[in-house]
């Protein structure tokens, strides 16, 4: 099967510093495993910029506006947060990161750059899972996948969508901006304790939102007991599009967290996800880059993932 697979160079020019987790050296990571010959066949594209107007579906007019006009001079970096910090890439970056998302649900609903794909994979960053409406923070900007799924809404007329989150931590500002809306459903696995402090199984929204958090050390058969309790959820939602949430970081060797997953448990979540998609939304799956901090396993677990999407 065909898949798009779409990325920038703008997006290695987000530098939040040296010995920042968040560094383009993980993007670089993924582009070489992707340059393999089991992945010639992707369909390549460029990420373009998001619009403002597509921004203000989830963000405040306000907010989007304050982000992009922080430019620092060449070599500085301007925190946001102890965490989350800008360089004079970082607003195109962000910008590209989201266009990316957006251009994504194009292809696989049939937009201008559609029609020949049903998935596609969106090698991006900064990342955006906690990217709360108002607030960066947590290494985000933009929360991308909330903003891929607003835009199947409004362009597309998508009526359901549900986002699937396997990054080790919860997607707080995912969750916070489709709380209040039962046409997104946000379902994640996550580590907890671990930051941001959110994600307990008690957090419902309107019914849409689905945490399953997981103690330190749960390993892969944990993590796929987790996700076999949360699928029926999924498939019963009947989404018209899945939008993942794509983190790595929950792999043993990961340096920011504690779960023992290895590259056959994030493969086998794809293919369920996979199936899933097939029987309700003909197959269309938009995948976005989140977090995975050490740069072999980022890489091999990325590996893993493209390779279900192209076959399953």
């Amino acid at each position: 099967m065909s898949v798009l697979l779409l990325t920038h160079r703008a997006c290695l020019r987000h530098d939040p510093g040296d010995y920042h987790p968040e560094c383009p050296d993980r993007l670089r990571a993924v582009l070489r495993a992707l340059e393999a010959e089991e992945f010639s066949d992707l369909v390549r594209a460029e990420a373009p910029e998001a619009t403002v107007e597509q921004l203000v579906r989830v963000h405040p007019r306000n907010y989007v506006e304050a982000i992009l006009a922080i430019r620092p001079a060449a070599g500085e970096t301007v925190a946001l947060d102890a965490d989350t910090l800008m360089s004079d890439g970082s607003a195109e970056a962000a910008l590209r990161a989201a266009g990316a998302a957006v251009a994504a649900v194009d292809a696989v609903l049939g937009g201008p750059a559609g029609g020949s794909v049903r998935r596609a994979f969106c090698a991006t960053r900064p990342p955006g899972h906690h990217a709360e409406p108002a607030r960066p923070m947590g290494f985000c900007f933009f929360a991308n996948a909330v903003i891929a799924a607003r835009h199947a809404q409004a362009i597309h007329g998508v009526e359901r969508i549900a986002i699937i989150d396997f990054d080790v931590h919860h997607g707080n500002g995912s969750q916070a901006c489709v709380e209040t809306d039962g046409s997104i459903l946000y379902a994640s696995s996550h580590q907890w304790p671990l930051y941001p402090g959110t994600g307990d199984a008690r957090e419902r929204g309107v019914g849409n939102i689905f945490n399953v958090p997981l103690r330190p050390g749960a390993d892969g058969a944990e993590f796929r007991e987790a996700w076999q309790g949360l699928l029926p959820a999924i498939d019963g939602f009947d989404p018209g599009l899945l939008v993942i949430s794509a983190g790595f970081d929950a792999h043993a060797r990961d340096p920011l967290a504690q779960l023992r997953l290895r590259e056959p448990d994030f493969a086998w979540l794809t293919a369920e996800l996979c199936a899933i998609a097939e029987r309700r939304c003909g197959g269309h799956v938009v995948s976005l880059l989140e977090g995975g901090y050490d740069l072999d396993a980022l890489a091999s677990s990325t590996a893993a993932h493209l390779r279900v999407l192209m076959q399953a």
